[in-house]
């Protein structure tokens, strides 16, 4: 279940970064799942919105592994990037990396996770994603 040291995404700038603290451990003293999978899907409700042009909803968590657990004091990066759009719905895929041990820093891949998103109107109702704008 180890990765080895890697580094950040070359050229990727992250959706999200976050530091997670004590509130946010589970009885193991590892960083809660459902902490992540929230913050995974924040991740990757920003591209989908930015796409979409306006409110997305959550419809499908189509995968989520976790491959390593975090710690309070990690620095937590979200990358999302879309993989489809649909007439009303976005697909995003999320990679999860954290930070570790600042002394002699380490970079490991912790949560990989694809998920679809539906665009919606005001009142919740899905509507249709607009044409991409050229530019």
């Amino acid at each position: 279940m180890t990765n080895p040291p890697t580094q950040l995404p070359p050229g990727k700038m992250p959706v999200l970064r976050v530091m997670p603290m004590p509130r946010d451990l589970n009885p193991a003293g590892d960083v809660f799942g459902g902490w992540i999978m929230s913050q995974v899907d924040i991740a990757g409700a920003v591209p989908a919105r930015q796409r979409a042009r306006g409110r997305v909803a959550t419809i499908a968590v189509n995968s989520f592994l976790f491959k390593q657990p975090v710690s309070v004091g990690d620095i937590v990066s979200f990358y999302a990037e879309i993989l489809r759009v649909g007439k009303s719905s976005i697909t995003v895929d999320v990679e999860v990396f954290a930070e570790r041990n600042p002394e002699d820093p380490v970079v490991v891949k912790v949560t990989e996770a694809t998920l679809t998103y539906v665009a919606v109107d005001t009142r919740g109702v899905k509507r249709d994603i607009p044409p991409e704008p050229v530019a």
